[in-house]
């Protein structure tokens, strides 16, 4: 490594929060986006790279000999190829537990805005239907509570602890879901076609591999009850959106959330856009994004390039 190293941050605007500068003499250069085809000589020279959604994959990787480490400003680093940061002897770290009360938070509010048909009476009382109505309220929509409802968590870390705990507090029973086609089920945990079947309401809070992508299809939606929503905060890939989409317009499932999508942002559209689907709420990956989440999250990446830079690296993945 030089004796002055360089820290290059590539995605600056991605996070809304100051980062402090870190501790060691340095190089700080940092570009408001990136493009992919961007990204090989915007680290040519880079010791340190700050990346969020961009793709570092093996070529990318080979073609930057002076990297030592990549510090992901998220949890989640499918992104990053680990292999080949292995392989060329890269330090990859990531961000944990920042997100613990926001998107636990923002999971409940899209299931609570489902349950009670939020939106639907939003957009009803701003066309005029209140004003027309005979009664003194109307049940367009049907609303159901969440106290003696059942909850499935699908991803029992940190996260999916976090949406249990609260849907607990509002009178919920939780069932944590084995892993899909695992041999034996765990104490304490349900078969996942068992949470499929009996959850009223089901919570994505797992990371995306290879052995969770596409999790939720049309197989897993047809197993799940009509009256079920479907709520993901985690990565859009976990759903086949096209089966998703399918489902609600006929029914198969009650209603759906995400804040994620499998390409983001969605510049070659995406079949959860189309707008005539019903009881869908999508938003646009905030659910990490308080303001008090965004500071613990700029300042857990330089606590990351800290350590690597003492050599004592944390929160390693390669």
């Amino acid at each position: 490594m030089t004796t002055t190293p360089t820290i290059a941050c590539l995605e600056r605007d991605s996070i809304d929060a100051p980062f402090r500068a870190p501790a060691t003499a340095h190089r700080w250069v940092e570009y408001p986006h990136s493009a992919p085809d961007e990204v090989v000589a915007r680290l040519q020279g880079a010791d340190i790279a700050i990346v969020n959604k961009l793709r570092l994959g093996a070529a990318q990787i080979a073609a930057l000999p002076a990297l030592r480490m990549v510090a992901v400003s998220a949890t989640g680093a499918d992104n990053v190829d680990l292999a080949a940061c292995s392989a060329q002897g890269i330090v990859v770290s990531n961000v944990r537990g920042y997100a613990v009360d926001t998107v636990p938070e923002h999971a409940m509010t899209l299931i609570l805005a489902l349950r009670r048909r939020l939106l639907d009476y939003v957009a009803d009382v701003r066309a005029g239907r209140w004003e027309r109505s005979e009664n003194f309220c109307f049940f367009d929509h049907p609303i159901a509570d969440l106290a003696g409802s059942t909850l499935g968590v699908v991803g029992y870390g940190d996260l999916g602890r976090g949406v249990a705990r609260l849907c607990e507090a509002f009178g919920m029973r939780v069932l944590r879901a084995e892993q899909r086609g695992a041999a034996q089920v765990r104490e304490g945990y349900t078969a996942f076609e068992q949470v499929l079947a009996e959850a009223d309401v089901l919570s994505l809070n797992c990371p995306l591999n290879a052995s969770t992508r596409g999790l939720i299809g049309a197989a897993e939606l047809a197993r799940m009850k009509p009256s079920a929503i479907l709520v993901n905060t985690s990565r859009g890939g976990l759903v086949d959106e096209a089966a998703l989409a399918a489902a609600l317009r006929v029914g198969r499932i009650a209603g759906a959330a995400t804040d994620v999508l499998s390409s983001e942002p969605p510049r070659e559209g995406n079949a959860l856009l189309v707008p005539d689907i019903p009881n869908l709420i999508v938003t646009p990956h905030v659910a990490w994004a308080s303001a008090q989440a965004m500071q613990r999250l700029a300042d857990q990446v330089i606590d990351n390039i800290d350590a690597f830079l003492a050599g004592a690296p944390r929160n390693r993945l390669a």
